[in-house]
């Protein structure tokens, strides 16, 4: 199972945003991707159907990979 590591110099540097353009690039030539963050430092938080809370960039990341966005 391959993996790729995205890594910035710092903070709100595009990170996340980037994440989400290749999930969803990679799930439009078919492949299965799943987004993981080990640690949210925002305070923005989007609710999830399940009623946890995730960063909004977590869930914009699962959203383009074609995942429903949970809290566990």
């Amino acid at each position: 199972m391959p993996a790729l590591m995205i890594q910035g110099t710092g903070s709100n540097v595009g990170k996340s945003l980037i994440v989400a353009g290749i999930c969803r690039a990679l799930r439009r030539r078919g492949l299965s991707v799943a987004p993981f963050k080990p640690q949210n430092m925002s305070n923005n938080a989007a609710v999830t159907a399940d009623g946890g809370e995730i960063g909004r960039a977590q869930a914009l990341q699962a959203r383009a990979a074609g995942l429903r966005p949970t809290a566990t």
